[in-house]
């Protein structure tokens, strides 16, 4: 499987903080927001990632990232000049996919759950078409909502309904076979001008092939598309780091409990990061200095 992280987009639901940066290079906590849902991927175990951003923001994404080697990572980077759809990245990624399965995450999305990494891994041996992670919220009729049968299959999805059948919101994450680079040739653009990635999704349901996975209690996900939800998203990471003395979304950390990099290459990190922070006082911590 490789990964897709959508950091595209204009903001405009958070200006003017991203009148001269792109949304997903803003700070959630103590690291920058592209971070966390990089830190999803990883512990899915994909090591090939493709960045989606607008062209002029791809320079300090390579600046921050780099190639991926530092973590045992291999990065790639490719632009979309004006929105145009959660889908359209997977039509962007066509040729960065190749033959292989996908898991496509938008760079907004923060998710956290101490069963989250097994779970992802799970998820991804077990793709047959379409997977997609479902949470319940109290304002449905902002999100994509899945309506569920009595034997918990998919019986339909509605974009922001005025009456929603469930309060099951479809988060920004989304596990697909290699099928989704020929079925997003079929979509055309909606009313928004956009591909819309619910159109995506309701092709695996015809075809039987989509399931839903409800993260559910004792987990937690934060689309930090506003100022509200930005600060919101970082309150929670700030609470769980400070009374557990973890840190989440920690990407230097996960590659190095991953197998990515070993104990020299965190030494290394850990340097460069210093002292001056929590954050880098943790990442050397781990290895002892």
């Amino acid at each position: 499987m490789r990964g897709i992280i959508l950091a595209g987009g204009s903001g405009t639901r958070l200006r003017p903080i991203t009148g001269v940066t792109s949304k997903q290079l803003l700070p959630v906590y103590n690291k920058p927001m592209i971070y966390y849902p990089l830190s999803v991927l990883m512990h899915a175990g994909i090591r090939e990632i493709l960045i989606i951003s607008n062209p002029r923001f791809l320079d300090t994404y390579r600046e921050l990232l780099g190639d991926g080697r530092w973590l045992g990572l291999e990065f790639s980077y490719a632009g979309q000049p004006h929105p145009a759809g959660i889908a359209d990245a997977l039509r962007i990624g066509r040729d960065f996919a190749g033959q292989e399965d996908i898991g496509l995450i938008l760079g907004d999305n923060i998710f956290y759950s101490t069963g989250l990494p097994s779970l992802l891994r799970s998820e991804r041996d077990r793709l047959a078409g379409c997977t997609l992670f479902g949470y319940p919220v109290t304002d449905p009729e902002r999100y994509g909502i899945a309506e569920l049968d009595e034997d918990g299959a998919i019986r339909a999805l509605t974009e922001k309904p005025e009456k929603p059948a469930s309060n099951l919101a479809v988060t920004g994450l989304y596990f697909y076979d290699n099928e989704a680079l020929s079925l997003v040739s079929r979509l055309t653009p909606s009313s928004r001008g956009e591909l819309e990635i619910t159109d995506l999704n309701r092709l695996y349901v015809e075809q039987g092939r989509a399931r839903l996975v409800n993260l559910g209690r004792g987990s937690a996900w934060f689309d930090t598309g506003t100022h509200d939800s930005l600060l919101d998203a970082a309150t929670f990471v700030q609470l769980i780091e400070k009374r557990q003395g973890i840190r989440i979304s920690c990407i230097e950390e996960i590659a190095y409990r991953m197998g990515f990099i070993d104990a020299e290459q965190l030494h290394r990190i850990g340097r460069r990061l210093g002292d001056a922070t929590d954050y880098g006082q943790y990442v050397r911590s781990l290895v002892g200095t």
